[in-house]
């Protein structure tokens, strides 16, 4: 199986700031989601994360026993000049183009086309791969990424348009799980909050 951990409230998340390629901090919220991941994540038995370091302290928070990898495929999407501005300051014109076409950039960063290329291209070679630990029930892989490339994964499951992401809330800590039933990949959680203690 394959769990995927959004990672944990940040510094920018709490002031409602476009984040992507930036890296802030987790704050005290995003440290207890983090902690409280760990009951959800026994079985894991390898983990992945993206590069940025508020999926990294999550996993070392959520993992700690678990050496991570590094895959850049899960990276967040780039928002280019728009990065690290408030949510605010992005126009409706710029989100409905966003929203209306895959193949958009906002802010001259990177489409959530490309974002389902790179994202696919992984979860494809899992799936391609019987030894992998997607195809396993009781042992699993647990990817810490973000809102895009989770959204990502998720349609790839479902083996639906990657446009449906716009129809789909994900929150700070929360654990999205796919798993295979007979020869496709199926979705078993999307979402799904753990208790903070």
């Amino acid at each position: 199986m394959i769990i995927l951990v959004r990672h944990g409230q940040t510094t920018s998340n709490a002031a409602k700031i476009l984040v992507g390629r930036s890296d802030p901090e987790l704050t005290e919220l995003g440290t207890s989601q983090a902690l409280a991941l760990r009951p959800y994540l026994t079985g894991v038995e390898q983990v992945w994360t993206s590069p940025l370091q508020r999926a990294r302290a999550t996993a070392a928070l959520a993992v700690p026993d678990i050496e991570p990898t590094v895959n850049a495929a899960f990276i967040e999407v780039d928002y280019g000049v728009l990065d690290g501005r408030p949510i605010s300051e992005v126009t409706g014109e710029q989100w409905r183009a966003f929203e209306s076409d895959h193949r958009v950039a906002l802010g001259d960063g990177e489409s959530l086309a490309a974002v389902d290329q790179r994202v696919q291209a992984q979860l494809d070679a899992l799936l391609g791969d019987p030894s992998s630990l997607l195809h396993e029930h009781e042992r699993h892989l647990a990817i810490f990424s973000h809102v895009s490339p989770i959204k990502s994964a998720m349609t790839w499951a479902l083996g639906i348009p990657g446009t449906v992401a716009w129809r789909m809330r994900l929150d700070n800590g929360s654990i999205t799980t796919i798993t295979m039933r007979q020869s496709l990949p199926a979705l078993v959680h999307f979402n799904m909050l753990p208790l903070l203690g």
